[in-house]
């Protein structure tokens, strides 16, 4: 499918979650359970409070589907493109699939999902120009940071512990123990 036709076929499928990897593989994926929805929500909550002071770009959650570069389209939980980014789309694109790589994406480990499925999207994320990435997994209370550069996830252990936007999002502070 082009792009085009793709976002179509969402729309006519919008009660589904859909990705498409770089090798135009359509992946179906069932809704979370009720948990990771409350933890997304409040995922979401955390970088919403962040934004309305610091609006320096644009925050998306899980509904937002991206084409990258590679020709993936994939849904981050929670996401950040910079002004400049966003600001250089058309309204078109905007209203699509926006053909940008978030420079912060976080992905939230719902009991569905497999974790090595997910640390391969994170060095996607990374192979398309996302800056910093977070692996939350709240099952074992383990936050992987990806950074762009660095051959390895700094991993995180506990939820009583905080992230940090470091120099992308400058000011967010991300309080883990709201995940539980």
């Amino acid at each position: 499918m082009s792009d085009d036709e793709f976002f179509d076929f969402c729309q006519l499928n919008s009660d589904l979650r859909i990705e498409r990897t770089a090798n135009r593989e359509i992946l179906i994926m069932s809704p979370t359970g009720s948990r990771s929805g409350k933890r997304n929500a409040r995922l979401n909550g955390q970088l919403y409070t962040w934004f309305i002071t610091a609006k320096t770009g644009e925050i998306f959650d899980s509904n937002t589907g991206f084409t990258l570069p590679d020709g993936s389209m994939l849904s981050p939980d929670a996401s950040w493109v910079s002004a400049a980014k966003w600001n250089a789309l058309t309204t078109e694109q905007q209203d699509k699939f926006a053909p940008v790589c978030p420079e912060f994406v976080v992905e939230l480990k719902s009991a569905s999902d497999s974790i090595k499925t997910l640390q391969a999207k994170m060095l996607d994320w990374l192979r398309n120009g996302a800056q910093l990435a977070w692996l939350l997994v709240p099952e074992t209370e383990t936050a992987f940071i990806y950074r762009l550069g660095q051959p390895e996830p700094e991993v995180v252990q506990g939820f009583d512990n905080e992230l940090t936007g470091e120099n992308i999002l400058p000011g967010f502070r991300l309080r883990l123990a709201e995940l539980r």
